[in-house]
């Protein structure tokens, strides 16, 4: 499988990859990863994810981190925001984010909440873990830390969204519901709408308990057999548990297209040079960012 996200820094790509040491990259700016199957069908769409490279937090939250509620110095959080801002080329005052809350609602962007969240966490839409909106020049962010990031689009409707799924929002069908909310809102079509499915932590890392396997068996029910397959039994009361897997099914059982689907190869938990980890990094780190947008012409 094809890895659709790739790597975007001043520095050619193969080096960014092949470095063991890639400390040098946080004097600059963010190394990115752009979803370029979108964007290069549509130019005037940037959509992607960030590594933890090339801000300016410090500490366990070094250096990109993009989230004002990992007791980070906001200030620095704000700068990394602008930063990731010049990248990808849109104004920082259209960054709009929601409260992520590891719930199932999903909210609809309108003009007036544009810029929502970018400065004070207080000032975020609440309550909710997905946004969609229709809206040029508005730039729909979320954050994660071994999560699974959804990025939708509708380029027929020109219909975009993200989503924040962890387990629980997995089991609340999160990914269906904002297939529905675009339907719903926008009129779109099964067949118009791509997904995409960004670094999260793999079943490689993930080992979870009762507490999450009863939950994540009783939603399992609801899909193919083949989805079985995403928990794996390891010692009594435990399972690895691939999330990634199980929203890509949640998405075909939505009525995406398979083929309509990217699917990210990056574990957060294999890499956390590049990526930060709250399982493997006992939870004192910070976020990395999903993100989408129309750029006005």
């Amino acid at each position: 499988m094809m890895e659709p996200f790739q790597f975007k820094h001043k520095q050619r790509t193969e080096e960014i990859i092949d470095s063991k040491t890639n400390h040098d990259l946080d004097a600059g700016e963010p190394a990115v990863l752009e979803l370029k199957k979108w964007t290069s069908d549509m130019p005037e769409l940037t959509a992607g994810f960030t590594t933890r490279r090339g801000g300016v937090s410090q500490g366990g939250r070094d250096s990109l981190n993009c989230a004002l509620h990992v007791q980070d110095d906001p200030s620095h959080v704000v700068e990394n925001r602008k930063r990731l801002a010049s990248v990808v080329n849109m104004p920082f005052n259209a960054w709009t984010c929601a409260e992520q809350v590891h719930g199932q609602d999903v909210y609809v962007v309108k003009a007036a909440d544009k810029g929502r969240g970018r400065l004070e966490r207080e000032d975020a839409i609440p309550d909710s873990d997905a946004l969609i909106t229709n809206e040029t020049g508005i730039w729909l962010t979320s954050f994660y830390a071994d999560c699974v990031p959804l990025l939708f689009v509708d380029p027929i409707t020109r219909a975009i969204g993200v989503a924040h799924a962890g387990w629980k929002g997995t089991v609340g069908k999160i990914a269906e519901r904002t297939v529905e909310a675009m339907q719903r809102t926008y009129g779109s079509e099964l067949s118009n709408i791509r997904a995409a499915i960004g670094p999260s932590i793999g079943a490689c890392c993930y080992e979870v308990d009762e507490r999450v396997i009863h939950p994540i068996q009783q939603m399992l029910r609801s899909l193919p057999e083949e989805a079985n397959a995403a928990l794996k039994p390891t010692n009594e009361g435990r399972a690895m548990l691939d999330l990634r897997e199980i929203n890509r099914q949640l998405l075909i059982q939505a009525g995406i297209l398979s083929s309509h689907i990217e699917c990210t190869t990056w574990c957060t938990g294999c890499h956390t040079q590049w990526f930060y980890s709250h399982r493997i990094e006992g939870g004192g780190t910070g976020r990395m960012a999903s993100w989408i947008g129309w750029k006005k012409g």
